[in-house]
């Protein structure tokens, strides 16, 4: 797909509309109409009092839409454009878009805008219907969490940080994953020397957060317990030895084909107060097309024995939208989850990721359309009313099948810090490890980030690299 620009240069607020309503394609920026050369072409021309939006197929004009420019500060200017491509798209491709024209990963934070600048309640849910074209069940669900997520939020957020640690080995590699994830087989002669490096990592850090409250450290993945029972040892040992002890200890079980008794353990001996253990489904079927080499049966034994080994804040993630599942699937994961009865649930919907295998073979899998996968979120949000549950933090990905969310579900008080404090981009996280990103935060609410290599060798190599990368963006 071509798509050309006249009057402004707003391109992403275009692409994100293309990318909506027209997804998996390769969109090409162009200079001219006349330069144009594919079958389809998207014009977005900016005039003096007015925005409008032009889909071409084959030189024929389709669709157009145009709408009047009242206000021309920058961000109406925005919302203009992407209202009129909304309008002339749904003539074209007449999809369900429940969150109208927002396209960020955190709607919610609109509403803390909004909030901050004096707006009522009421004056929001107008604005975010009206001008936004946001359904109103999606507008409840981002009052929902903004409510859930407000005191978290607004507490001590410049004098603590948060830590995250990343440990990139798993059993298998999933088929729609594109986490930094390595084989843990391929690599068991090297995972020793990345704990010793990550150590590096530890010691820097630890000097840098004396001065703050730790609130929150949350060790991920990869798959963390995909480590053996010495080599965890040593990972949390060397936590507890680095870091103040935090508010929120969190460890990624993820997958229950690591899990064992001994570990549980071994989490319970350093504190760990939250652990995820995560079946995404409870089909087998579905399991074995997705690529996890447990069962649901094994799932079920490393869930209750986390119970027996005293963990009271177990968080399962689930995922939608899965090959060949339909609402008969998900109701039998929820019935199922609902028996074993977890602290939270974290309800993704599937994104089609570059980098996974799924996007490379998408032909081969019958995938929900958009109608079917609202069904499929209905059926979760009536679930975790059913385990009185409510949902206390949202995000968005880019390729998510009908532009929906994912959701985080938990019981009164069993809210996760860490969950809210990254996605609402509050807070200073310091991050080690390959594939970890360092955000800092500053009173402004100016952000700013530095990656750590994604290669576990490289990692390994350029550690004082990394390591400087990490201190000029904390300390100058």
């Amino acid at each position: 797909m071509d798509y050309v620009l006249y009057g402004h240069k707003f391109e992403n607020e275009v692409l994100s509309l293309m990318q909506l309503f027209f997804p998996n394609n390769v969109y090409c920026l162009k200079n001219d109409l006349l330069e144009c050369n594919s079958d389809i072409v998207i014009v977005s021309s900016l005039e003096k009092n007015k925005c409008v939006s032009y889909f071409y197929k084959n030189e024929e004009n389709i669709s157009k839409f145009n709408i009047d420019v009242i206000d021309n500060d920058t961000k109406s200017i925005k919302r203009y454009i992407k209202t009129s491509l909304f309008y002339c798209f749904k003539k074209v491709n007449d999809i369900k878009m429940p969150w109208g024209i927002i396209t960020g990963i955190r709607p919610s934070k609109r509403i803390y805008s909004m909030w901050n600048d004096g707006l009522s309640d009421f004056e929001i849910f107008k604005i975010l219907k009206e001008d936004y074209l946001v359904s109103e069940k999606k507008i409840k669900l981002a009052f929902d969490v903004a409510y859930a997520e407000k005191n978290i939020i607004n507490e001590n957020n410049l004098k603590s940080v948060g830590i995250y640690i990343g440990v990139p080995f798993c059993p298998t590699k999933c088929l729609y994953c594109s986490f930094t994830s390595y084989s843990i087989n391929q690599y068991k002669n090297k995972v020793d020397l990345y704990l010793k490096t990550l150590l590096r990592e530890f010691e820097y850090a630890e000097k840098y957060t004396q001065k703050y409250n730790i609130e929150s450290i949350y060790i991920g993945g990869g798959t963390p317990t995909s480590l053996n029972e010495e080599q965890l040892d040593f990972l949390l040992s060397n936590v507890k030895k680095y870091f103040k002890k935090p508010i929120e200890f969190s460890v990624e079980a993820g997958r229950p084909d690591t899990i064992t008794r001994e570990k549980l353990r071994i989490l319970k001996k350093y504190e760990v107060d939250r652990i995820s253990v995560n079946p995404q489904t409870m089909n087998q079927k579905t399991l074995d097309i997705i690529g996890r080499k447990h069962t649901v049966d094994d799932f079920i034994s490393a869930f209750k024995m986390a119970r027996e080994e005293g963990h009271n804040n177990i968080n399962t993630d689930l995922i939608l939208g899965l090959p060949d599942e339909g609402k008969k699937e998900i109701y039998e994961t929820f019935e199922k989850i609902y028996e074993l009865n977890p602290e939270s649930i974290t309800v993704h919907t599937l994104a089609v990721k570059r980098a996974s295998r799924l996007k490379e073979n998408l032909e081969l899998y019958k995938m929900p359309d958009v109608d079917q996968m609202d069904e499929l979120l209905e059926i979760s949000s009536d679930f975790s009313k059913k385990m009185n549950m409510h949902p206390y933090y949202m995000y968005r990905q880019k390729n998510m099948i009908g532009n929906f969310e994912n959701v985080g579900y938990c019981k009164a008080g069993r809210e996760c810090i860490y969950n809210i404090k990254i996605m609402e981009e509050k807070q200073t996280i310091v991050a080690c490890g390959a594939g970890s990103t360092s955000k800092r935060v500053y009173p402004d609410e100016r952000i700013e980030r530095c990656e750590n290599v994604k290669d576990v060798d490289s990692f390994i190599e350029r550690i004082d690299e990394m390591i400087e990368r990490k201190r000029k963006l904390l300390e100058d």
